[in-house]
């Protein structure tokens, strides 16, 4: 029997209703199909949850990252480092399914060269930025808070100001991170024509 002959035969036993094959059997095969498509789907999801995957494309590696670089989060006393993800990437996963698919408009904006130089990095710095707090806001800084929850600090080790703020305003639920973080780990955007900004 030749190559297309068994082929041929091959698509006609695929395309018909099952004769031969049990239920059993096609319901395994379905299972076993699930857990590899489930398998590829996690991994593909968790490649992109990486700091390399991230800074693979210039835009943020020569902006941001250098940014990054020069701040705490990047290099500190005890070690500890935020990557790109810790950030920007919800650790629970149906948030971080949202935040994927929220994404896509960013790979829009990678495909169609929207920040592809600094020049325009820069321009649409505000935008990018104010996008961004909004939606640390609206998570009441879900991504600081994997990290810096408001049980855990010891107050008495903070400034005196920044003791105060967090006991007012972080403990009652008035403000949350991002109200007062702008810029912690990136440069803020210019900000002299946003109405409230001091």
């Amino acid at each position: 029997m030749s190559i297309i002959a068994r082929s041929m035969a091959l698509l006609g036993l695929l395309s018909r209703p099952s004769r031969h094959y049990s239920l059993a059997f096609l319901t395994f095969g379905g299972f076993i199909a699930g857990i590899i498509f489930w398998g590829a789907f996690n991994t593909a999801l968790e490649v992109t949850n990486t700091e390399a995957f991230c800074i693979s494309c210039h835009e943020m590696r020569n902006n941001v990252y250098e940014e990054l670089r020069e701040t705490v989060h990047y290099s500190n006393r005890s070690g500890v480092r935020a990557t790109c993800p810790d950030c920007h990437v919800p650790h629970e996963w149906t948030d971080k399914i949202a935040r994927k698919m929220a994404a896509t408009k960013e790979v829009w904006g990678k495909v169609f060269g929207t920040i592809s130089t600094r020049e325009k990095f820069q321009d649409k710095r505000l935008e990018l930025a104010m996008h961004e707090w909004a939606r640390f806001k609206a998570n009441d800084s879900l991504e600081c808070r994997n990290c810096h929850e408001y049980v855990y600090m010891d107050i008495t080790a903070q400034s005196p100001r920044a003791a105060d703020h967090h006991e007012r305003l972080l403990k009652n639920g008035e403000k949350t991170c991002i109200d007062c973080h702008k810029g912690i780990a990136h440069e803020l955007p210019d900000m002299s024509n946003v109405k409230g900004w001091k």
